[in-house]
């Protein structure tokens, strides 16, 4: 890792400084924030008419029926107490209201250094982002001083395993990999077997993309699951769902069916950069609260960090005006 990555890393302050800053930036570009002009309909008091407009934002922004009936519920009970007389207070509403969504799935990933090793299955659809993703939590693995191996588990593309490749001799983790068209679950296999031999600390086992609808595929994925499970029978200690937030609504039909398949424990939202519809983060919360560990909003090593449940919320509602969660109380 060069200097300036290190430095720059979102495990240090200044790192996580510039990452939510990133993540401000990138998941509202243009004018595609919440409360974009909301102050200007204000028409002396905040009535049905503003909340129906901030509620049809809400679905547009793919924060789905039931959280968006949640957050509207809270929102029409304030103004019904007089707690919301002008714009600002509404967004600081909304903004709280997301939080209370969001907050108890904003869990990080934590390695438990006395299971040895570490095994954290990574799964999802094609083009999701995991192969890069593995690559990036290998990385940060690295730089809380713990020793990684990767494991090539989706043998379905012979690029996979030379990609996979490349991220362990850019990170310094080991690599365990057979030819193209291998069984997956003995590839895994042997990566544990070879992972106790090097007294490696995590490995990361990257899986063939497939869609969440391919029923034989998601059977396959059960299979890997428990040839992992019969090499020990506390693993996989994560499961983690890598999901593109460009997906929308189809990005929570994913994480319901993969969760279904394999029990999923943590989700990543990558490529937030690329859409302002990042609200698909409220609805996976409301409808599944599984733990969201990290978010991606671009391709280099420091586009990904922890998800941060208030400078998420930040993001959304108040747009790239000013560094994500400074200054705005809930």
């Amino acid at each position: 890792m060069s200097e300036r990555a290190s430095q720059d890393a979102p495990s240090s302050p200044a790192g996580r400084t510039g990452f939510l800053a990133r993540l401000r930036r990138r998941l509202n570009r243009g004018d595609s924030w919440l409360t974009r002009d909301l102050g200007g309909l204000l028409r002396g008091r905040i009535d049905a008419e503003l909340l129906e407009e901030l509620e049809t934002r809400l679905i547009g922004a793919d924060v789905g029926v039931a959280a968006t009936g949640r957050i509207l519920a809270d929102l029409r009970a304030r103004v019904a107490r007089h707690e919301l007389a002008d714009a600002a207070a509404l967004e600081r509403a909304l903004r709280a209201a997301i939080v209370a969504i969001l907050a108890p799935c904003a869990r990080p990933l934590v390695i438990d250094r006395s299971v040895k090793p570490f095994v954290v299955l990574v799964v999802g659809v094609n083009g999701s982002g995991k192969t890069t993703t593995i690559g990036k939590l290998a990385r940060r693995c690295q730089d809380e001083s713990l020793s990684v191996l990767l494991a090539a588990g989706d043998t379905f593309r012979a690029a996979a395993i030379e990609q996979l490749k490349v991220w362990a001799e850019r990170t310094g983790a080991g690599f365990a990999a057979q030819l193209p068209g291998a069984d997956p679950g003995a590839v895994i296999f042997d990566a544990l077997q070879k992972a106790r031999a090097l007294g490696s600390d995590v490995v990361l086992a990257d899986t063939a993309g497939r869609l969440h609808s391919q029923s034989h595929l998601m059977e396959e994925l059960k299979k890997v699951r428990r040839v992992i499970a019969r090499s020990d029978p506390s693993a996989p200690h994560e499961v983690l769902l890598v999901l593109d937030a460009n997906q929308g609504q189809n990005a929570l039909a994913q994480a319901r069916q993969f969760h279904a398949a394999v029990g999923v424990t943590g989700l990543v939202l990558t490529k937030l950069d690329g859409t302002a519809r990042g609200g698909i983060a409220i609805a996976i919360a409301q409808e599944l609260g599984i733990p969201i560990r990290y978010v991606g909003v671009g391709e280099g090593l420091d586009d990904f960090g922890e998800f941060d449940a208030e400078a998420f919320a930040a993001a959304l509602v108040e747009g790239p005006g000013s560094a994500a969660g400074e200054g705005h109380p809930p």
